[in-house]
């Protein structure tokens, strides 16, 4: 294990673009040509956390919050379904408002619709995640945003890194097909913090890996904080799909806020996902975790077509299936 961590490290440090070509590579022989559009739905902006580097943080006064209604949830879900949508994405900060009954009369409407489910609500009891997959849930993401405890801790007042952790267990042990990721650029992390996410991920065999770049928040302690590097969450994406060949790995929405294209350029360095946005106009602007996020106007109909058109320049194509990772049900193991 230290001989893959120090080449990890090593491949983090390098200035060389050869490892996103090799990437790019493995995420052809592995997963083909194929694109899994998602279609995200940001249902409530409301978070009971108080991370720092969150535009959703329960400190900021600043925001207009919201919640959608299961009704509205349920309606974006239909247009999904009428677009061509394989999967929903319902993603909301930690809400309480949101009982399990409420979510669970939502995931089985949806699941009529023949959509595969993935939430992405974050910590709940055991026998909340239990709730949601016999409703039907099939993928849930849970980022660690950083496996660095110490950084962790400062970084996330009032919660716990075990209980993170321990909540992606009992994911995996109810055989949901796990996502989880981290942040690039967080003040204070380390190149072998990072590495040692990566093996984090390995270890816990997930499913889908999201790396997101840090973008600061001008409502949020860390407003003054340099942006995370683009280049290095690439390198650690195309890392990532090395070491996990098969997985589903999305070309994330910070990629293209903090460079031009950045989507296609993650595409061409081992992602095989995009999560395209479906929150309806009037709320999709409030759900800033970061500025810049959701600044596209493009109607749904009209984003899905140019975003595969732009597909085409890469030789790339759209999926016409749910896109699971075919994953064997295993326990983690420290």
């Amino acid at each position: 294990m230290k001989d893959i961590k120090s080449k990890i490290i090593k491949l983090l440090e390098t200035k060389n673009k050869r490892v996103l070509d090799y990437a790019n590579f493995v995420r052809h022989k592995n997963v083909g040509n194929s694109v899994h559009l998602r279609a995200l739905i940001e249902f409530s902006n409301y978070c009971k956390n108080n991370c720092k580097y969150c535009g959703l943080r329960s400190a900021n006064k600043n925001i207009k919050r919201y919640r959608m209604s299961l009704k509205e949830i349920i309606k974006q879900a239909e247009l999904a379904s009428r677009l061509g949508y394989k999967t929903v994405v319902l993603q909301s900060g930690e809400d309480s408002f949101y009982t399990n009954d409420k979510l669970c009369y939502v995931i089985e409407k949806i699941k009529k619709l023949d959509l595969a489910i993935t939430l992405s609500i974050g910590e709940r009891s055991f026998s909340d995640y239990k709730d949601f997959k016999m409703a039907g849930a099939d993928r849930y993401l849970l980022k660690i945003e950083t496996t660095d405890k110490n950084l962790y801790k400062s970084l996330h007042p009032n919660m716990n890194y075990e209980n993170r952790v321990n909540c992606l267990k009992n994911l995996k042990s109810l055989n949901f097909e796990v996502g989880t990721g981290n942040l690039v650029g967080l003040p204070n992390q380390s190149i072998e913090s990072i590495a040692n996410d990566i093996l984090f991920f390995k270890n816990i065999d997930a499913d889908m890996i999201g790396i997101g770049a840090f973008i600061p928040h001008p409502d949020t302690p860390l407003a003054f904080e340099k942006n995370g590097d683009f280049f290095l969450a690439l390198k650690i994406m195309a890392i990532t799909r090395i070491l996990m060949k098969d997985i589903n790995i999305p070309a994330t929405t910070a990629m293209e806020t903090l460079s031009k294209n950045g989507k296609i350029l993650a595409l061409k360095s081992g992602a095989n996902v995009v999560m395209l946005n479906l929150t309806e106009k009037k709320y999709k602007k409030l759900y800033e975790i970061y500025p810049g996020k959701n600044s596209s106007k493009e109607d749904p109909k009209k984003s899905r077509i140019s975003f595969a058109q732009k597909l085409k320049s890469i030789n790339r194509f759209i999926s016409n299936n749910k896109g699971s990772h075919k994953h064997k049900k295993i326990f983690y193991s420290e």
